[in-house]
C-alpha cells in the first residue's frame, strides 16, 4: 500500500521543493515545470517497475489479451518516452495529453487487478484499493492537466500575484 504513497511523493516533491527556493530567494515560482519534473519521475518509476516488476505486470492484465509479456515491456518503455517528454518545454502540453490518455486507458488493468488481487502495489487488497486507486488516478489526472495541459494564464491566475502564477 506505500506504492500510492510514494506516487504522490513523486510528483508533489519537485513541485514543493521549488516553491520553497522561489519563497526564500524571493524569486518567481515556475510551478509548472517543477511539476512537470514531479510527473517526468513519477512516469520514470512508473516505467521502471514495467522491467523490475514484469511478471507481476503481466498478472495485471487479463489473460485473454495476447501478448501480455511484451506489452508491459511496450507500455514501460512508452512511460519513459513520457517522463522525457515532461522534461521538454515545447513538449508538456503533447506529453501531457499522452499521459492522461495512458492513465485513463491503464486504469481497467488496475480494475482487473483489484479484482483478481493481483499481489502488486496494493491490488493483493482486492477492489478495496480501487477506493485508493481511482482517487489517487483522479489527482495524478488534474496534476497533468493543471500543470502540463492547460492553459497557461487563464481567469483563474489573472488576479493571481505574480509569484505565485502557475
Amino acid at each position: 500500500m506505500t506504492t500510492p504513497i510514494i506516487m504522490l511523493v513523486l510528483i508533489i516533491t519537485p513541485w514543493l521543493i521549488a516553491r520553497g527556493i522561489s519563497g526564500a530567494m524571493r524569486s518567481d515560482f515556475d510551478a509548472r515545470s517543477a511539476a512537470a519534473i514531479g510527473l517526468s519521475i513519477l512516469f520514470m518509476f512508473t516505467g521502471i517497475g514495467h522491467f523490475a516488476q514484469t511478471e507481476l505486470m503481466v498478472q495485471m492484465i487479463p489473460t485473454w489479451v495476447p501478448v501480455r509479456v511484451f506489452l508491459v515491456y511496450v507500455t514501460g518503455i512508452l512511460e519513459f518516452v513520457i517522463a522525457v517528454g515532461f522534461l521538454i518545454p515545447k513538449c508538456r502540453r503533447f506529453t501531457g495529453w499522452a499521459a492522461a490518455a495512458i492513465l485513463i486507458l491503464f486504469f481497467p488493468a488496475n480494475v482487473h487487478a483489484a479484482i483478481n488481487h493481483v499481489p502488486m502495489g496494493g491490488h493483493a487488497w482486492g477492489p478495496v484499493y480501487l477506493l485508493v486507486r481511482a482517487p489517487l488516478q483522479a489527482v495524478i489526472l488534474f496534476w497533468v492537466y493543471w500543470f502540463t495541459i492547460r492553459q497557461p494564464g487563464t481567469a483563474l491566475q489573472a488576479d493571481a500575484p505574480p509569484a505565485v502564477r502557475q
